[in-house]
């Protein structure tokens, strides 16, 4: 649907029809799956990404302590 359709009937929800509503309850809904989704995939990602940093940096402390 229109993104500007959307923004009609959101704005004037008062008087429109029960199609109309479901369509922006049926967009909403698939955009906020979509959100959500992809939040909790970066939110996995931002986890994997410090537990790999913290490693890294475990290393290269045990390292640079060792040769200093």
């Amino acid at each position: 649907m229109e993104k500007e359709k959307l923004i009609e009937i959101i704005n004037d929800y008062k008087n429109c029809s029960n199609k109309d509503l479901r369509l922006v309850l049926d967009t909403i809904q698939e955009d906020f799956d979509l959100t959500k989704n992809a939040i909790i995939d970066l939110t996995h990602h931002l986890d994997k990404i410090e537990k790999t940093y913290n490693l890294i940096l475990e290393e290269y402390q045990i390292r640079t302590k060792t040769i200093s």
